[in-house]
């Protein structure tokens, strides 16, 4: 059996996914991390972009993160985010047009935000 971490990714409304994973990559403030069983005990800030969790059963899941925290310890990740969606939640085309009218508005955090569930879309 492969070596495994728990990983609980919760945005501030509900729980987005939880199970075993063998790798989690995530943006923080100091750049990409990825997480696998083992690592060194830790605390960041996430930044937006996409988290990709590799799974035990050799899947991938992906959600876009808006912000939040990162904690490891005891073989136990938490991902704490402000705002989270699974990319198989996203609607491509909505997220599309959220994306043009931010431009249009010049709404920067807003064209952000809709790049990052762009992102989160195509990396699934």
């Amino acid at each position: 059996m492969a070596a495994e971490l728990h990983v609980e990714l919760v945005a501030a409304d509900r729980s987005i996914w939880s199970g075993e994973a063998t790798l989690v990559v995530a943006r923080t403030t100091s750049g990409d991390i990825g997480v696998m069983p083992g690592h060194q005990p830790l605390l960041g800030v996430l930044e937006s972009g996409p988290v990709t969790i590799r799974t035990s059963a050799g899947e991938t899941v992906v959600a876009a993160v808006h912000g939040g925290f990162v904690s490891f310890a005891d073989n136990k990740l938490s991902l704490l985010a402000e705002i989270a969606e699974l990319a198989d939640e996203i609607d491509t085309q909505r997220a599309e047009r959220a994306l043009e009218r931010a431009k249009s508005a010049e709404d920067d955090a807003a064209e952000r935000r809709a790049d990052v569930r762009l992102r989160a879309v195509a990396v699934r």
